[in-house]
């Protein structure tokens, strides 16, 4: 049975980059969240086995939404996905308790990788 992947991104083409990157892969894109906003009114309406994570959006940013995720949902498994991203971004996601961080652009092997590094 395929993971259930929620992509939560402003970019409607991450999305479908991701999907792409995904066929025949053990996951699958179930839902598409534009916003922070979204991500979190969903989350339960959907329970994905992992989330990848934009940082920068708008409304709340990824960081903020991950945070209240993981308050609400301890067992959330939360991927960072983001191009731009320093040492202290990713200290801090870490400390929040995402499981991991992938830089933007995206490939299909590191993809995969980080998102069955997440799950372990």
């Amino acid at each position: 049975m395929k993971k259930k992947l929620m992509v939560v991104d402003d970019s409607r083409i991450m999305e479908l980059q991701i999907c792409k990157l995904l066929e025949d892969s053990d996951f699958e894109v179930v839902a598409y969240c534009e916003n922070g906003e979204e991500a979190i009114a969903r989350y339960a309406e959907i329970q994905p086995d992992v989330v990848t994570m934009d940082i920068i959006m708008p409304g709340i940013d990824g960081l903020e939404t991950a945070q209240v995720l993981l308050e609400e949902y301890p067992e959330a498994k939360i991927l960072m996905v983001s191009s731009l991203a320093y040492e202290d971004t990713i200290q801090e996601a870490d400390r929040i308790g995402t499981r991991g961080f992938l830089y933007k652009p995206l490939s299909r092997e590191k993809l995969i990788e980080a998102l069955e590094n997440t799950l372990a």
